[in-house]
């Protein structure tokens, strides 16, 4: 549960108390973060940097305090205390001043005041004998600034790409002047770059304290944040960002990809076009939008925004790549390949592109050239289990029995499980003969499930009227899918793009999920034992005329799968409609008696899930009446 701000900071205090000084730190810089000028929380952490004689970032963070809140005696004896072990003596008696103007007079700043009075012993100062000091005040705080040679030396560094040499005068600039802001920037800067995430943000927080006003320092903190995975506090920091700077596009577009992640598509939607709206030459903004509109399933405003970020950057990579795969779920195969074959020679070891590529030329039967692809991924990342596993799919699909074999080994001996790697080991069996070890799931079948939803649940109401408003509102691209014949598949994540609506329905399932688990919970196979704690949803809608089916196939990033029966067609006869699970296509093997299936008469408010590995298809149906299924993934 998230803690309120007073929460935050009561906790850091016990921490303080308790000499838990990185959790105190930890807590009062998140109250900051939503805070920036909370006196409590910059007094606090003033206390906590004398205690590990960092007194110069004190000092900044006591001066926040007292300009917040002047009334609260405490704060003026913390930060006079901190001045003369400084020794900034002049500072200090000036500092006294002010606090008597603001009427404190306590016994501790009396003390306080004596003993500074012994540690000066001098006697009231002349005209002339203050001017002095005036002058010397000045000098020493122009001391306390890099001189500009510094600074022009760390940004040549640092734009130049130097960042070892960065990293090494920033380092001694931070050093040298520990309140100095830009340094710090810098520092975060190479170390983000060089990816040091943890010491960026450790930077970026330092650079926040010492300018809370500085917009910039709060979108850097919210970039590294992200990139920890910490998205909550990036969405803080980024909010932060705006409210101080609010045409920084930057931070608006980086807190579109961050609400992004988080699921929030409609918010991540608005930030990224407010982004555009306040600099409409900002590639990565229009590439973030597409990202989203993509995830949204509107693909072909996903086209034009990936488009105009490639008209105004022609060299990014990663945009093409992501066209390709627009251009690919829309059926465009040729574009797509263009798309993925660009992203390639911009970037040659853009592993994700080749992935990209791949999958399309196995889509397209080009089994030689796909092989190619993933062997030039494995080559990049050695370890890509999914690069692996498509390999092991297309080694197959050529009857490379040798090869196919010492792949499968490799990623048995890896300890490996998911679905194509199980539906690979059924299937090898049923077209070689050769019985090997499925660390998936060895007895597929005999985890099929079948239940009925309306016996538990208002099913016309959570499911059918929801899943027909979703398909009556043509909001969500159609993607191309070869598999379907005579019908329509939506795009992106039923559960993402509709979030709120689909809650419901997400919760049943996960119910529904945790009922399958319970119910096989002394079982060994690695479907069970291996089936992830913490897991996401990904799901689609599929509408079907009168003759329509779906063809053999499993689905290769899930790990259980399953599908909703939102309306079916009365049945003509027994099987029309019907949905069949099996070890592997028929086609695996000549003799197809081994080939073990089931075949499970669907209605209207079943509910089906079985493991991922599973080839499973549907028989065709004739009916006037339309079919709809909800079809989804458990996915790692």
């Amino acid at each position: 549960m998230e803690l309120t701000i007073e929460q935050a900071l009561q906790q850091g205090v016990v921490a303080h108390k308790e000499g838990k000084l990185e959790d105190a730190e930890r807590l009062y810089r998140a109250v900051l973060q939503s805070q920036p000028l909370h006196p409590d929380a910059n007094h606090n952490l003033g206390v906590l940097a004398v205690s590990v004689n960092k007194v110069d970032a004190a000092l900044l963070l006591f001066k926040t305090a007292l300009e917040a809140n002047p009334k609260v005696e405490q704060f003026w004896l913390s930060y006079i205390g901190a001045l003369i072990k400084e020794q900034q003596f002049e500072n200090a008696m000036q500092v006294f001043e002010q606090a008597k103007t603001q009427g404190m007079a306590g016994e501790k700043l009396n003390a306080l005041e004596k003993r500074l009075a012994l540690i000066v012993k001098t006697p009231k100062s002349s005209l002339s004998e203050q001017k002095t000091r005036k002058k010397t005040t000045e000098k020493n705080l122009k001391a306390e600034t890099p001189s500009q040679q510094q600074l022009g030396s760390l940004l040549e560094h640092y734009q130049n790409g130097r960042l070892s040499d960065a990293e090494k005068l920033a380092t001694s600039i931070c050093h040298e002047f520990p309140s100095h802001n830009f340094s710090w920037k810098i520092l975060g800067a190479v170390f983000k770059a060089t990816g040091r995430t943890s010491k960026a943000v450790n930077a970026n927080q330092t650079a926040v304290a010492l300018s809370p006003q500085d917009a910039e320092a709060h979108s850097n903190l919210g970039v590294t944040l992200k990139e920890l995975g910490r998205l909550d506090e990036a969405e803080v920091s980024y909010k932060k960002a705006i409210a101080l700077k609010p045409d920084l596009a930057e931070a608006h577009s980086n807190l579109g990809n961050t609400l992004k992640k988080l699921g929030r598509l409609d918010e991540a939607e608005v930030s990224n076009t407010q982004a555009i709206a306040l600099k409409p030459d900002y590639a990565e903004a229009h590439s973030n939008l597409g990202n989203t509109l993509q995830e949204l399933g509107r693909l072909d405003e996903a086209e034009v925004s990936y488009k105009q970020a490639i008209a105004l950057k022609p060299d990014y990579a990663e945009v093409h790549s992501n066209l390709g795969n627009v251009l690919k779920e829309l059926g465009r195969l040729d574009e797509a390949e263009v798309s993925y074959t660009q992203a390639i020679a911009l970037k040659p070891d853009h592993a994700e592109a080749h992935n990209n590529l791949g999958g399309m030329l196995q889509e397209l039967g080009r089994l030689d050239e796909a092989e190619v692809s993933y062997k030039q991924v494995i080559a990049l990342e050695p370890e890509n289990i999914t690069a692996h596993s498509r390999l092991l799919m297309c080694l197959f699909q050529q009857d490379k029995k040798s090869v196919f074999f010492d792949e499968l080994h490799y990623l048995i001996n890896q300890d490996e499980a998911n679905a194509i790697i199980g539906s690979l080991a059924c299937r090898s069996f049923l077209k070689f003969g050769l019985e090997k070890p499925n660390s998936f799931c060895t007895k597929p079948l005999n985890y099929v499930l079948h239940n009925n939803l309306n016996t538990r649940y208002d099913f016309e109401k959570i499911f059918v009227e929801k899943a027909k408003s979703i398909l009556n509102e043509n909001q969500i691209s159609d993607r191309k899918q070869n598999l379907l014949v005579n019908g329509n598949q939506t795009s992106g994540n039923i559960f993402d793009i509709k979030n709120d609506y689909t809650n419901e329905i997400q919760n049943i399932i996960r119910s529904e999920v945790e009922k399958y688990r319970t119910k096989f919970k002394e079982s060994e196979e690695g479907l069970i034992k291996k089936m992830p704690a913490e897991y996401s949803l990904h799901g689609w809608l599929i509408s079907m005329k009168s003759g329509g089916n779906l063809k053999p196939h499993i689905h290769t990033e899930g790990w259980l799968s399953g599908s909703i029966y939102i309306n079916v067609p009365r049945k003509l006869n027994v099987e029309s409609g019907s949905l069949v699970v099996a070890l592997g296509k028929d086609n695996d093997t000549t003799d197809t008696r081994i080939n073990e299936k089931k075949t499970i008469n669907v209605v209207t408010g079943s509910m089906v899930l079985f493991p991922a590995s599973l080839m499973h298809y549907t028989i065709p149906f004739e009916s006037e009446e339309e079919r709809i299924v909800l079809a989804f993934d458990v996915k790692k």
